[in-house]
């Protein structure tokens, strides 16, 4: 969300960085609404004042007995009233015409965030571990979903019995692997990178999911209950909205949450890719990281943030890159986000698993969320920032293709033992 004040002093910066992200200039549009509601403000005032004034000489014709004066001047006051009530609808019209406009623009990017169209245009920053292939495994690796179906511990006719596509049923030792993955990721997160655990709702208001910056312009991706809550695509709506109408003190920042819940994401743009396995899923789990900063902290806390999700996969043994996402393929919400890409064998491919954002106060301003930088001092906006600390559902895909053998079976990485009971490798049941 954006200070129209900041556009209307900005508005070539503004524009800029719109185009940047492939969008068209629209400081001119919005800055006509603005000054439409400005112009409504200002004829409300005159009115008011007009009718103040005309009040007082109402009271000195009536006491001199100016009965014609009187009826006029009460005249006028009536023409005001209609023109004081015309200006206050045309002010709150303009509001809700300018802040649905602005709601609806995304964040501007930072400015070494490379300017591109789309995902081709990202820019590669480092890379971890080499990528396991058939050469290096010593026979041709199968994808998670033939892995875990010969198993007899992934079961897609069952969960389409119950729920239809996009859905999975994982059982015994994989289901554990599931559970045991989402635990040594909170683990990781609160005993080595000062992460607060938190156990949000799942379901939430109208106003947090605007908050994240996720309606209006994303309700087709989302689900909404009967009773007319959402349910969170990512536990970055619960736990960003913490601070949501709130001035927190700024020596208590920054604050740093996460979060293992499950989410749910309607996938409405996603016809036709990933419709086999569990890369792309209705409900799935994910390990959130939520931080909220000042200014000054959130570029560090970005890089900070960005290096526990890569701790993750480095402690599974997993190869990653981590890409800096162009301006054409950054979230709505950002100002700057890198995503981590695991690699997986039965893919031949690396793939999402991770993204960290840092949001500036886009997010803050449509929370209302303010911390006070000293006594006496006016409340400024937080800045939030979230990544995932990582896709549950996709880390046991990572974990299944890497760690696969040629028998079938899978072995259970050495940091995960400890949560499987000591279990060293997973394989059919007799």
């Amino acid at each position: 969300m954006y200070d129209i004040k900041w556009i209307r002093d900005n508005a070539a910066a503004f524009d800029q960085g719109l185009a940047n992200r492939g969008a068209s200039p629209l400081s001119a549009r919005l800055l006509a609404i603005d000054d439409r509601r400005r112009a409504a403000i200002q004829t409300a005032q005159a009115s008011q004042e007009r009718r103040n004034a005309l009040s007082k000489e109402i009271g000195q014709a009536m006491a001199a007995k100016d009965m014609a004066r009187a009826e006029a001047l009460k005249a006028e006051v009536a023409g005001l009233k209609e023109a004081l009530s015309a200006a206050e609808v045309e002010e709150k019209a303009t509001v809700a015409e300018l802040d649905a406009a602005l709601a609806a623009i995304p964040n501007t990017p930072l400015p070494d965030v490379p300017v591109g169209k789309d995902e081709h245009d990202n820019v590669e920053v480092r890379r971890h571990g080499e990528p396991r292939t058939a050469a290096t495994l010593g026979f041709e690796p199968k994808q998670h979903f033939e892995i875990g179906e010969a198993l007899g511990q992934m079961d897609f006719e069952a969960a389409a019995k119950l729920s239809g596509a996009r859905f999975v049923v994982t059982r015994g030792h994989l289901a554990r692997l599931e559970r045991a993955l989402g635990q040594f990721m909170l683990d990781i997160h609160t005993t080595e990178h000062g992460y607060t655990e938190v156990n949000p709702p799942l379901l939430v208001k109208d106003a947090a999911v605007y908050g994240v910056g996720q309606l209006p312009k994303f309700e087709e991706d989302l689900f909404r209950t009967t009773e007319g809550f959402w349910l969170i695509s990512t536990a970055e709506v619960s736990l960003t909205n913490l601070v949501r109408e709130e001035i927190v003190p700024e020596e208590r920042l920054p604050f740093r949450y996460t979060a293992l819940t499950p989410c749910f994401r309607s996938e409405a743009g996603a016809a036709g890719r990933d419709t086999r396995g569990i890369i792309r899923q209705h409900q799935f789990s994910k390990t959130e990281l939520v931080s909220i900063t000042t200014a000054e902290q959130a570029l560090e806390e970005h890089e900070r943030m960005t290096a526990a999700a890569e701790a993750v996969l480095k402690r599974l043994g997993l190869a990653y890159r981590t890409v800096l996402l162009c301006t054409g393929d950054m979230g709505f919400a950002s100002r700057k986000t890198y995503d981590i890409e695991v690699w997986l064998p039965g893919q031949n491919a690396y793939r999402e698993i991770s993204s960290c954002s840092v949001c500036g106060e886009f997010q803050a301003r449509r929370m209302n969320a303010r911390y006070r930088p000293g006594e006496g001092k006016s409340p400024r906006f937080v800045h939030t920032l979230n990544g995932s600390g990582v896709a549950v559902g996709r880390a046991l895909v990572a974990v299944m293709e890497t760690y696969q053998n040629a028998d079938g079976s899978v072995t259970v990485p050495e940091a995960l033992r400890p949560y499987m009971g000591g279990l060293t490798r997973i394989e059919k049941a007799a």
